[in-house]
């Protein structure tokens, strides 16, 4: 059987890994707290379920890749109330099914007669899948815990090939942020070359003392498109609900090329998106208890000889260890504690590892007493 030849190259997914390293501790009848994946085990708020079940009809009609107006509109609003900018909802906004499935095929609507595609070392892999697939080549940009974890943009010479550079702040999985400075200064030589500036904020919302800024205050938004979702400030990883917003030209293309590919938000999702935009009061429990876990875990991941790396906002720990970060994390797993080894993001990632607090605060005190106790 002939399969794709980027499918059968490619590593397994690293976090396909994870959920088998899962399976082979409960085998051995260990009880595993998993801090791997990021995948928030809190409460959907009720409203939002709520919406989602009146949102349901008796007729079930294909969902139009533009999205309901109503979602646009609520994005716009929540982009206004948020970064203080106004944009064009019906032009520049188009609701995704999460934002993974979009930075995936986002190369396929950017790749063309340029080849490269810049993705940051270490990161999310979906970056560099989404652009092998399309046939792009792909430049890996080196994060450095020396420079906070941001590109040293004087460092790349080949700014005239590039059909997109990633980036994610906050960051998956060193939790830095970056200033609005660092987006100026890459928005500019995105306009002055002609490649698209990709931000995915996934994290913009989980933070524990400033706000983080984002691409979209820039002052030259011609070359930037910001990828967002609920999956992270709602708890709505399953609901699959986010969006782009790009220049118009780009926004367009984006919704010439959907149809094609069938991922539009069914619509009850995008009537619970309407409602989970239009409220705060929801996110702000959830950084608060994002916070409580923090600082229930981190003292014992710090007696344990682990040092805090980044992890200014996102709900990711990222932690400088001592020897392989492999061996390291299947060491935790003894102890029933899953993490992510920081290779798992590309080779910059060795000798990190990366703690999601997704479990709840009951396992998380358990986690703290594991490690207390360990050390």
């Amino acid at each position: 059987m002939q399969l794709s030849p980027v499918l059968s190259g490619l590593a397994q997914y690293p976090f396909a890994r994870l959920d088998a390293w899962r399976a082979e501790a409960r085998a051995k009848g260990i009880d595993v707290i998993d801090f791997g994946v990021g995948d928030p085990r809190e409460v959907t708020p009720a409203f939002i379920r709520e919406a989602l079940a009146a949102g349901i009809t008796e007729v079930s009609s294909y969902p139009r890749a533009a999205g309901l107006p109503e979602l646009r509109a609520a994005i716009g609003e929540w982009i206004a109330r948020r970064y203080g900018i106004s944009v064009n909802a019906d032009r520049e906004i188009v609701p995704t099914l999460g934002s993974k499935e979009a930075i995936f095929s986002f190369a396929q609507v950017v790749f063309g007669e340029r080849r490269v595609i810049a993705v940051p070392e270490p990161g999310y892999p979906v970056y560099e899948r989404g652009a092998l697939f399309a046939g792009a080549t792909v430049q890996t940009v080196p994060l450095r815990e020396s420079t906070g974890w941001l590109p040293d943009l004087d460092a790349i010479d080949n700014w005239d090939e590039l059909a997109a550079f990633w980036i994610s702040y906050p960051n998956n999985p060193t939790g830095a942020v970056a200033p609005l400075s660092f987006y100026e200064e890459l928005a500019g030589r995105a306009a002055a070359h002609g490649f698209i500036l990709c931000s995915d904020e996934a994290y913009s919302e989980l933070w524990f003392d400033t706000p983080p800024v984002s691409a979209l205050q820039v002052a030259d938004r011609s070359h930037v498109a910001v990828f967002n979702t609920l999956s992270k400030r709602s708890s709505m990883t399953g609901y699959r609900s986010g969006f782009v917003c790009a220049p118009p030209e780009l926004a367009d293309a984006l919704r010439a090329f959907r149809p094609s590919v069938g991922t539009a938000p069914q619509e009850f999702v995008q009537r619970a998106s309407v409602a989970a935009w239009h409220d705060e009061a929801h996110v702000d429990e959830v950084r608060a208890l994002y916070a409580r876990k923090r600082e229930i875990l981190l003292p014992a991941l710090e007696a344990a000889g682990m040092r805090l790396a980044g992890s200014e906002a996102t709900f990711f720990l990222w932690l400088a260890i001592d020897g392989s970060s492999e061996a390291y994390a299947r060491k935790l797993l003894e102890s029933g504690l899953l993490v992510a080894p920081g290779a798992f993001f590309g080779p910059a990632g060795e000798g990190y590892v990366r703690i999601a607090l997704v479990p709840t605060q009951e396992e998380c005190e358990r986690a703290a007493k594991i490690l207390r106790e360990a050390s």
